[in-house]
């Protein structure tokens, strides 16, 4: 395979790109699938993505895990937090091309020349893996869509990591040397783990984008709306893009700008408040009644009446 020509703008042939979208997200506190980034869910930004590069993409989500519609084949994990050998596996057995560059749901920084590298090695080899900081990379790696019977295997003896597959198959290894000629600063294997990791996510992609130079927004929330607010607005979500520092204060200003017929009946004329019989939840946590509250970037504004029904 001539890795000249996955530079170009046709899809890499034979190859399925997949997602690993299962996780729990114990340590972010929320799906990390869903926290907004770059004015959309984080799947759809990695989606987005990945479709330049490969015809076909398969997600693999848990049993019961919520998605926004995406341009992905979606699967689900037949048994539930498997771990990665488990959406290796399931992505593998959906996909189509004969090998898979596969990845998970929580990494931002994707690099289309790594990727091409990576995936430009696979003909004389089952997995090609990424070795960064001492660490395999395996949610970074292509494999040959043959070896999904090995990580059943896997399975069934309770092996969750995939290292184990690796001295079993025709492994190459990408060392330090050969990726820093793609990713210098290797943020291709910048994963999202809690929220700490997604604020620096945020101001990466900020900075790299050129935000702060431009003078662009920097915050961007997604407002949620239930009840009398929703009926009036007849739409249930709004995304909006603030000020860096800005407060709730500053949501429910912009809310008005956006949809004035919530003015003077869900939010206060002058629009630095809710009004009377209205409530603000963030993250689906706490009730903050203070207007002065910070909002941060990817926070998820829940704005509840009274007869929304809890």
């Amino acid at each position: 395979m001539d890795e000249a020509s996955l530079q170009g703008n046709q899809p890499i042939a034979d190859a399925t790109a997949v997602v690993l979208a299962g996780g729990k997200s114990s340590r972010m506190g929320r799906p990390k699938s869903l926290l907004l980034f770059d004015g959309e869910p984080l799947i759809a930004h990695i989606v987005r993505a990945l479709k330049r590069m490969f015809a076909e993409t398969v997600i693999v989500a848990a049993p019961e895990q919520e998605l926004p519609d995406l341009p992905a084949i979606l699967v689900r994990d037949e048994v539930a937090y498997q771990g990665p050998v488990g959406g290796i596996y399931y992505g593998l057995k959906a996909a189509g091309g004969n090998f898979c560059f596969v990845t998970s749901c929580d990494v931002p920084f994707l690099n289309p020349a790594l990727i091409s590298h990576l995936t430009s090695q696979i003909s004389n080899h089952d997995v090609v893996v990424p070795h960064w900081e001492n660490r395999f990379q395996p949610l970074h790696a292509a494999y040959r869509t043959s070896v999904a019977p090995l990580l059943k295997e896997q399975l069934d003896r309770g092996e969750l990591r995939p290292v184990y597959l690796f001295d079993k198959v025709r492994t190459c290894t990408i060392g330090e040397d050969a990726i820093r000629r793609f990713d210098p600063e290797g943020l291709s294997f910048f994963n999202m783990n809690t929220p700490a990791d997604y604020e620096e996510a945020v101001k990466r992609w900020q900075a790299l984008n050129g935000w702060n130079a431009a003078g662009n927004d920097s915050v961007q929330c997604t407002v949620e709306l239930f009840g009398v607010a929703h009926l009036l607005a007849q739409t249930k979500e709004v995304v909006l893009s603030l000020p860096e520092g800005a407060t709730l204060a500053r949501v429910y200003s912009a809310l008005a700008e956006k949809l004035p017929v919530l003015a003077n009946r869900v939010i206060a004329p002058d629009g630095s408040r809710l009004l009377s019989g209205y409530a603000c939840n963030v993250n689906g946590l706490e009730f903050v009644r203070v207007p002065t509250a910070k909002v941060n970037s990817g926070d998820r504004i829940f704005i509840i009446s009274a007869d929304a029904g809890g």
